[in-house]
């Protein structure tokens, strides 16, 4: 078979499956299978695959059309033109929080330098690393609950060779007292408990859910960093948190509770409110 007829036999497959965007994801699987560009599959139609390589394909194609994420079954996902590995310890990076990543570094950019930075549920470093590689006069610190995680974040901060602080614990638990930040950012579970079973599959079955659930009403952890994080923040730092789109008004009033002061919230790419920024009282 030639990679044009493998890759529209593969993507009726995909589509009967249920799966979004089937050729595209045809397509990615077949460039990681022959280790070449997407794109450059488009210059090799008539080219015959192996039957080791039809082998391969037809195994990756199988673990997808179950909803298995495409960036699980290839092993890495692209993050603010970072290529980062991923597995199922880790939540796939979204680019919802690529846009907290560039508004945490423009705002570390700034001086006074240097500044401290930490990522709180760090998962795959995803951000930690946008951070350190985007405003590398800043000294970045993160923390995660999941001992798997971390050993994939540090596997990817070395790989972008990202000096980083890593702690083993949940939120603020592992973190030195003793450390003030100038920016603390977070992508923290906020989904509702009883929404995740209405979520796609590659979400609901495949990512883990320490990572999604939020508890009843999604807004746990929002209430623990409103509550921690001011010990742990600079007087003029400010605290980035990304939201769940059906909840900001929830999220700001829990802050503003605590005496936070609470931007506007910002807007992701589809003018959801995505980014909740909040910086300490004075006094």
């Amino acid at each position: 078979m030639t990679i044009l007829e493998v890759i529209q036999r593969g993507a009726e497959f995909l589509d009967k499956k249920g799966v979004p965007s089937p050729r595209l994801q045809l397509e990615c699987l077949l460039a990681h299978v022959l280790q070449m560009p997407r794109m450059k599959l488009y210059l090799n139609f008539e080219r015959a695959l192996t039957q080791e390589q039809l082998d391969a394909l037809r195994a990756l194609v199988q673990r997808r059309a179950r909803r298995e994420p495409l960036q699980y079954i290839v092993g890495s996902a692209p993050f603010c033109s970072l290529e980062l590995a991923v597995n199922p310890c880790v939540l796939v990076p979204r680019p919802e929080t690529e846009l907290l990543a560039e508004r945490a570094w423009k705002f570390l950019q700034q001086p006074p330098h240097p500044a401290l930075a930490l990522d709180l549920g760090t998962g795959s470093g995803c951000l930690a690393i946008a951070l350190a590689v985007n405003a590398p006069q800043a000294v970045v610190h993160a923390s995660d609950a999941s001992a798997d995680a971390l050993a994939l974040a540090r596997e990817n901060a070395a790989r972008h060779h990202a000096a980083i602080q890593f702690y083993h614990g949940d939120l603020f638990a592992a973190v030195p007292r003793s450390l003030r930040f100038r920016l603390i950012v977070s992508n923290p579970p906020y989904i509702p408990t009883a929404r995740i079973e209405t979520l796609d599959p590659e979400v609901r079955d495949h990512e883990p859910r320490q990572a999604l659930d939020g508890g009843a009403d999604g807004m746990d952890f929002y209430r623990r960093i409103a509550a921690e994080a001011g010990a742990f923040l600079e007087l003029d730092g400010r605290l980035m948190l990304e939201l769940d789109d059906e909840g900001p008004a929830a999220a700001a009033e829990i802050f503003q509770r605590q005496n936070w002061i609470v931007e506007p919230v910002e807007s992701d790419y589809n003018q959801l409110p995505r980014i909740l920024i909040a910086r300490p009282q004075a006094g």
